[in-house]
């Protein structure tokens, strides 16, 4: 009997207004042909997002695309857990054959710690890991230093919620957002100056540590490849993860081409050391931001080609098929990053690798 591989599951955080769930309109618009179940939390009056995701059918009928959307009504998704979000993840864990991700939207103020610590359950860890937490950051709200586009009712939704320190500032809440992430979006960064963005982006890296990865956007419109597939994992390491808030639990239309800000860079080189290319290729990450890395290398002497995937300083690589008779066997990657420089960048894996 073949064993079903862990499904990914992305949980997106951020603060009412950040740009959430236009983040995941973009996600579910360009999904590409994947089968994705969205959990979505509503509050109140505020609960929205939910109509507004049942609008994204992606070639579904009303009846599917609405069986695929998971609405968690009753307040902050992660002190709910034990009441509804079970329940939700057992259905989807009983029908991963059919799914191929699921997309988890908090709450503005869900603290995303304690919703990561539940994939820790046997029942659920054994089904599935968590491919990253993406923390959206409204840029503009932050150089303003309200941190949220509506701190009045951010605020009201602090009072109402009993699970939280009604004392706690929202820079504590914004924190605790970031203290979990594995990926952070600066949003709205098209909307304020260059110096000020800077500041924002110096402001949230000091919350974060070093290995995550702060990326800019503008109404959420980003690679896929970029928010999913990162592997992260986030439940084997979370308990590390430390926020202000652990004591309190236990255990728009737009033109769709946005991509202007990123760079798909494909270099093309002969058959190369693993060793020597791997090295190269882990230079080329910590020294220019380069966010993913795939493609495959022709490796001397190997009648397989490599493949390579690579997140951040992390490659996962195995041969993957025979060269065929006629085919070149040459070294194809793949560079995703921002502002990047394809003949800089060439011409240091060249130079890394004497050919």
């Amino acid at each position: 009997m073949k064993t079903l591989a862990k499904l990914p599951v992305t949980i997106v955080t951020g603060f009412l207004g950040s740009g959430k769930t236009t983040l995941l309109r973009h996600m579910l618009d360009n999904a590409q042909g994947r089968r994705i179940a969205v959990i979505v939390n509503e509050f109140g009056e505020l609960g929205i997002d939910g109509d507004i995701l049942k609008q994204c059918t992606i070639g579904c009928t009303e009846e599917e695309a609405t069986g695929r959307v998971y609405e968690l009504a009753n307040g902050c998704l992660c002190c709910t857990v034990q009441e509804e979000f079970f329940p939700v993840m057992r259905e989807l864990v009983a029908r991963r054959g059919d799914l191929d991700h699921i997309l988890i939207e908090t709450s503005g103020l869900a603290l995303p710690k304690p919703l990561v610590q539940a994939f820790q359950w046997p029942e659920i860890r054994s089904a599935c890991t968590v491919d990253a937490v993406i923390t959206v950051v409204d840029s503009p709200a932050v150089a303003a230093g309200t941190f949220a586009a509506f701190p009045d009712q951010v605020d009201a939704q602090r009072k109402l919620d009993p699970n939280l320190d009604h004392e706690s500032p929202l820079h504590e809440l914004f924190a605790d957002q970031l203290a979990s992430a594995d990926l952070v979006i600066l949003n709205k960064a098209d909307l304020i100056s260059p110096e000020d963005l800077a500041r924002v982006r110096l402001e949230v890296a000091e919350e974060l540590p070093p290995a995550v990865k702060i990326i800019e956007a503008s109404s959420g419109r980003l690679p896929l490849d970029v928010l999913i597939g990162l592997g992260a994992g986030s439940e084997e390491h979370i308990d590390s993860r430390h926020s202000h808030h652990d004591h309190h639990h236990d255990g728009d239309d737009h033109d769709d081409h946005d991509h202007d800000a990123f760079d798909s860079i494909s270099i093309e080189l002969p058959q190369a050391d693993e060793s020597l290319l791997l090295d190269a290729l882990t230079q080329l990450v910590v020294q220019h931001g380069i966010l993913r890395v795939k493609g495959f290398a022709a490796i001397p002497n190997k009648p397989m080609r490599l493949l390579i995937q690579g997140v951040g300083t992390r490659f996962d690589k195995h041969f993957d098929r025979q060269w065929g008779a006629d085919e070149a066997r040459t070294t194809r990657l793949v560079l995703i990053g921002q502002a990047l420089d394809a003949a800089v960048l060439e011409a240091q894996l060249r130079a890394a690798l004497s050919v």
